[in-house]
């Protein structure tokens, strides 16, 4: 076998491993999303903990947690009972990792967390172990095997864990009713917030670089407007001044191979009616929905009263970073 058979080999029995575990779910995950939803609403917080690869695992649902709005730490099991479970509150969740649920470490830590009024959710591969007895939930992560050749390095269980963890972590972000401009605020750095918190004013041309004209004017007065704009896309407006269709630089070099009276035409007669179009105080990710929904290089933003304020770009995405 070569190099890629064998990565194909590992992908087909983590698979198989994920399909394993996806059966073996229960009600046990419900009560599992109650708890954590419980702990969240009395204000309390999610205390990840695990050793070794499961550890690792661990973290990265804590990050998954924290950054849907359910607040989660990362608690070591060693330094817990060197001051560390100061962390620790009445009311808190806790979520244990460990396959063979028998780890000395974890188990040290288990008398020290009931203390405090918490409840205990483990992740493990073994139902019957002291992990498992001593907590209030328990999910299984169970795998027929491991992708290690030698059925030893944590591989598909560690797979299995992960994706348990974020199952919990979109079940309690639906439960929640966690949104999307709740996820943009915990985001406001990156593209997504970018994405999120924009709105299409912020990122639209308008004034000089948003082209209007009126639906009567000729194709020649209108080819001015856009070249003034440098754009590629005309608003057409009727005698109120709302919408009433669009003209492109592709509709006229589509228009002028097939009438060489088109200049002298009204845009009326050769804009393309109900434009696509987009509120201004619609959010940019709207915008960006749009685009990858229609086959349109220009997107016009009109106000409350379908008057065409802005013009949104294609071109101009990618500089926002919100693509």
């Amino acid at each position: 076998m070569n190099h890629l058979a064998h990565a194909k080999a590992v992908f087909d029995i983590e698979l198989a491993a994920l399909k394993k575990v996806r059966a073996q779910l229960d009600g046990a995950f419900d009560a599992a999303v109650e708890l954590l939803v419980e702990a969240l609403g009395r204000r309390g917080k999610v205390i990840v903990v695990g050793i070794g690869k499961s550890g690792n695992i661990g973290r990265k649902i804590a990050a998954t947690l924290t950054s849907t709005g359910a607040t989660s730490v990362v608690l070591d099991s060693v330094d817990a009972l060197h001051g560390d479970l100061g962390v620790v509150s009445d009311g808190d969740a806790v979520l244990t990792l460990s396959y063979s649920g028998e780890s000395e470490e974890l188990l040290h830590l288990l008398p020290a967390l009931r203390r405090f009024s918490v409840k205990i959710i483990s992740l493990t591969g073994n139902l019957k172990s002291a992990l498992a007895r001593h907590s209030d939930v328990s999910l299984s992560v169970k795998v027929p095997r491991e992708a290690c050749p030698f059925n030893l390095a944590p591989t598909s269980s560690t797979t299995a864990m992960l994706v348990m963890g974020d199952a919990l972590a979109m079940e309690v972000l639906r439960a929640r009713g966690f949104k999307q401009s709740d996820y943009a605020r915990l985001h406001p750095g990156g593209a997504i917030g970018r994405a999120m918190l924009l709105r299409v004013r912020d990122i639209m041309r308008s004034g000089a670089r948003n082209a209007v004209a009126h639906e009567h004017q000729s194709v020649k007065e209108a080819l001015l407007v856009m070249t003034r704009a440098k754009s590629g896309s005309l608003s057409v407006v009727n005698a109120r001044g709302k919408l009433a269709g669009v003209f492109t630089d592709g509709d006229f070099r589509r228009g002028i191979a097939a009438d060489e009276n088109l200049l002298a035409r009204p845009l009326k007669d050769v804009m393309t009616r109900h434009p696509v179009c987009i509120r201004d105080d619609a959010l940019a990710v709207e915008a960006l929905n749009v685009f990858n929904r229609r086959n349109i290089d220009d997107l016009i933003v009109v106000n409350a009263r379908r008057e065409p304020v802005g013009l949104v770009d294609s071109q101009d995405l990618p500089k926002l970073k919100i693509m």
